[in-house]
């Protein structure tokens, strides 16, 4: 009897814990529940197969404890299915080899001084657009010498905060910005690329998590990203989004900035290819992300190697294929989404003013 308690207690734990992302409110505790969404699925799974094989459905608590788990598991896996391969790729295969544009984002963690194995990864890989998030002087001064010898052009933006950026291409740059959107030490990366002679739009950003020890709430997080979102949607070039977005590929707040900036997953329909915790095999999920407009087709992902982080490099080989952009433009975003996108970021600046009233009252 008590084992049948502590699987109907772990029901209503699965319910309670399946219910908090669809919370809206932007408080950390809730929506760091977005984060291990599969490893729920799977305990769900796990909890009800256990339940069936233990004991027999016979009384009125066990017909409400499987309906609640039958319900979480339904909720749960709908939400990451879109991301298996049984689910038909949101963004079609290159149709040619050639020309293709290489993509590789890497979360360094500023603390790891494994810097060697970070300059091997980008050599078996050789992108041609290079993200390195978390860092600060010493690893600019360690690598850049290195990989500036391979690329022609770069944006470097390091700080001491883990939320410094270095930028390297081997595409043209036009006019390469630094923007710091909801804060002064958040940096993010706005240029124009060339590629085969043809424009690209290009961004990269890093906000802070929903944790307590970085942000106790969402919004500054949720806030950069719709700003993006809306830059992504009244671009007049294709677009290539990548980073570290401190948020998880099934998420509310990714659903919007998708669905608002008119982005295309590369992992839809291709599988999860986690990417953080590099140092937990059991607590995995996808945070570093590569999203691109419709006139772009997928070659190849892969997760990169183990380089000391706690984030494995997340690597894209795609082509440009505007001819065949028809094929795969996605909906455009409903005014509710628009709504919902403007909110947020009224919401930040909401949150930076009261900050700013607090302190002026100390």
């Amino acid at each position: 009897m008590k084992l049948r308690r502590f699987f109907q207690i772990f029901g209503v734990f699965a319910i309670v814990l399946t219910i908090f992302p669809f919370v809206a409110a932007d408080y950390w505790w809730i929506r760091v529940f977005d984060f291990p969404h599969v490893q729920l699925t799977m305990l769900t799974a796990l909890a009800l197969v256990l339940y069936f094989i233990k004991f027999n459905i016979r009384w009125f608590e066990d017909y409400i404890f499987v309906a609640i788990l039958i319900a979480c598991l339904i909720v749960q896996v709908t939400k990451i299915y879109f991301y298996t391969p049984f689910n038909d790729a949101e963004i079609g295969d290159s149709t040619k080899e050639e020309p293709s544009i290489k993509l590789l984002t890497i979360n360094v963690l500023q603390k790891n001084k494994d810097h060697k194995s970070i300059l091997e990864e980008v050599d078996r890989l050789d992108p041609d657009l290079l993200i390195i998030d978390e860092a600060n002087l010493e690893w600019k001064n360690d690598i850049s010498p290195y990989l500036s010898k391979k690329y022609a052009y770069k944006k470097e933006v390091p700080f001491d905060n883990t939320y410094g950026k270095l930028f390297y291409s081997k595409l043209k740059l036009v006019n390469p910005k630094v923007h710091f959107m909801v804060e002064d030490s958040i940096p993010s990366i706005d240029t124009k690329i060339i590629f085969e002679g043809d424009t690209l739009q290009f961004y990269s950003i890093h906000p802070t998590p929903p944790m307590p020890q970085h942000n106790p709430s969402s919004s500054d997080r949720d806030a950069e990203m719709m700003k993006i979102a809306l830059r992504t949607r009244d671009s007049r070039y294709p677009v290539i989004v990548m980073g570290d977005f401190n948020d998880v590929a099934w998420s509310q707040t990714t659903h919007m900035f998708r669905k608002v900036g008119g982005l295309l997953d590369l992992r839809i329909g291709r599988g999860f290819y986690n990417t953080f915790n590099a140092k937990n095999f059991i607590m995995r999920w996808p945070l570093d992300h590569i999203f691109v407009t419709e006139e772009f087709r997928v070659k190849c992902i892969e997760v990169g190697n183990d380089v000391g982080s706690d984030h494995f490099p997340a690597f894209a080989e795609i082509t440009f294929e505007p001819e065949l952009a028809q094929e795969q433009v996605p909906e455009p975003p409903k005014e509710s989404q628009l709504s919902y996108a403007k909110k947020q970021i009224e919401a930040e600046k909401e949150e930076d003013q009261e900050k700013a009233e607090k302190e002026s009252k100390k």
